[in-house]
């Protein structure tokens, strides 16, 4: 899709969150591709998603390195088809997608990171998170009522309770990457207009309705909270090791083109290869191609 020094996605990609503002980032930008390259586009996505899968299979049978890819965005801005396109190539064996919804009773009683961790890809897997712990600096930070419910200690909640998640959050991943898990997250950046546009396409066509959830309305209406708890989440969370990629949602040809070099750049940072085989494993394997040939 583009050599090292000139990838789609390193424009979209944040390592340090200090002074990142959210509009920096246009969701309808195409990268001066025009709006007509569609065709083009899937083309490229086609060669990347190939790419991918080659890359993906070294990983699987290395079975050192583990890659997870955070996805968080707004209603409507594409994660479930981001997420479908780009790892359509991807072998299931080595592949697993977990969504997090509204926690439950039994999430409740646990500390926030802890289902996130019973779905941590093992080694030699791509693990995916529709949505994640992040939910945390999120959704719960505009309905601070959800905080209240999940029985933390009073003393434990006071008013630096986002900066200690994000510290939390930063150590997380810092431990994670130590271990061989390699954390790559996607902001999927739509503009409201647009969000607009997908949410009365779901309301007007019956084969869309089922898409459709009167919560989103609700949710919608608290759009400058979210941007600001984005922009938060984004501006101290983002790191060399664990960056962030606040990816232009409008189009969705183009969303899937960054999330696809993001992901192929980063298998390819893993110097990812083939396990050797010993001499004594030549040997057998040799003895094995005879008896099959005599046979």
């Amino acid at each position: 899709m583009a050599d090292s020094k000139h990838r789609l996605s390193h424009h979209y990609r944040i390592n340090s969150g200090d002074g990142f503002q959210l509009h920096q980032i246009d969701p309808g930008s195409t990268h001066h591709a025009p709006i007509s390259d569609k065709q083009a586009a899937q083309v490229a996505l086609a060669e990347g998603v190939e790419r991918m899968a080659a890359l993906q299979d070294k990983l699987y049978a290395q079975d050192r390195w583990a890659l997870l890819l955070v996805f968080q965005a707004m209603d409507a801005a594409g994660k479930d088809g981001t997420i479908k396109h780009v790892m359509s190539g991807v072998n299931p064996q080595g592949c697993q997608v977990s969504s997090f919804k509204a926690p439950s009773a039994i999430d409740l009683d646990h500390d926030y990171l802890w289902r996130a961790n019973q779905c941590l890809p093992e080694r030699g897997r791509i693990g995916i998170f529709n949505r994640s712990y992040y939910e945390e600096t999120l959704v719960v930070r505009v309905h601070p009522e959800l905080l209240a419910r999940q029985t933390i200690p009073a003393e434990l909640v006071g008013h630096d309770i986002w900066q200690h998640r994000f510290r939390d959050i930063r150590h997380y991943e810092d431990y994670l990457g130590r271990n061989g898990v390699v954390v790559r997250k996607f902001f999927l950046h739509v503009s409201k207009q647009e969000q607009k546009r997908r949410f009365l396409e779901r309301l007007e066509k019956p084969e869309k309705n089922w898409k459709f959830s009167a919560a989103d309305i609700r949710e919608r209406a608290h759009w400058d909270a979210y941007m600001e708890a984005y922009e938060q989440m984004i501006r101290h969370t983002a790191t060399e090791a664990s960056p962030w990629y606040v990816v232009p949602a409008d189009h969705k040809w183009f969303t899937r083109l960054v999330v696809a070099d993001a992901v192929i750049d980063t298998l390819e940072s893993l110097n990812l290869a083939y396990p050797t085989v010993s001499e004594a494993a030549r040997r057998d394997l040799a003895e094995a191609h005879r008896q099959l040939l005599e046979e």
